[in-house]
């Protein structure tokens, strides 16, 4: 195994300074520089998910993005027309098709592949033909692992918002969600799916699941965002990187 092999990308999200800005108006703080900075911070690349809502990423930085960033752009999205069409527009990198519930406060679980199959099915091939990587964000289960395959996915993103949620609140619980998300990492690998996660991470709960072999990528923007009020968005880009290629050299 290289150490090509070994080395696990970061994402950073960069929504929550698109809240802020919007929290007032106007066009500060920019999404834009933050996408800049973090690229010379060490990001391999930048994540955003623009709502039905708009309630922070908006269509005018997903064109800016694109134009002028010289680092891949995952755009997070929901499985519908509307995203669709702005997606085949800019062709970003990759989409990761995510679920979307316009009272919820931020994404509460992976999509439900079942429900909205031939919706999904649909999406990923259109996406696909325009030359775009597609991602399907998704709650470590075996039966959504082997449905993003039927689905034709190239990349499943395990969500972590419950083992990161139960850290700190139940040892037990949280070892049991590692688990989990482990051994569906290791089956969606062996199936010749490309593996992320995402979803509440912190320094700590990053530390951990670095740790899993088959992951490729790791999203990571609320924390990143918030921490960087105190710290500096390049000096907790760095940290992070510091972390995970610290936890990779122990393979």
């Amino acid at each position: 195994m290289t150490s090509d092999d070994l080395y696990l990308r970061l994402g950073v999200n960069i929504d929550h300074v698109a809240t802020i800005r919007n929290a007032r108006g106007g066009s500060h703080p920019d999404p834009l520089k933050a996408a800049q900075i973090a690229y010379k911070a060490g990001a391999d690349g930048i994540t955003a998910h623009l709502r039905e809502d708009r309630r922070h990423i908006s269509d005018i930085d997903i064109s800016r993005l694109i134009d002028e960033i010289d680092i891949p752009l995952n755009l997070e999205m929901a499985p519908t027309n509307e995203m669709l069409k702005i997606a085949i527009k800019h062709k970003p990198n990759a989409c990761c098709l995510v679920p979307e519930k316009r009272e919820e406060i931020t994404t509460e679980g992976g999509l439900d592949l079942f429900k909205k199959n031939q919706q999904i099915r649909e999406c990923v091939h259109v996406l696909k033909s325009e030359g775009i990587r597609v991602s399907l964000f998704i709650d470590p289960k075996k039966e959504d692992i082997q449905e993003a395959l039927n689905l034709n996915s190239d990349i499943v993103e395990i969500h972590t918002g419950s083992f990161s949620n139960k850290f700190y609140a139940d040892k037990k619980e949280m070892q049991n969600e590692f688990g989990k998300i482990k051994e569906m990492a290791q089956l969606a690998k062996g199936m010749g799916l490309e593996v992320h996660a995402g979803h509440g991470l912190n320094y700590e709960t990053t530390e951990l699941i670095s740790k899993i072999k088959p992951l490729k990528e790791l999203n990571i923007g609320h924390f990143i965002i918030g921490e960087s009020v105190f710290d500096g968005l390049d000096c907790v880009i760095k940290k992070f990187r510091a972390i995970m290629n610290n936890q990779r050299k122990n393979f």
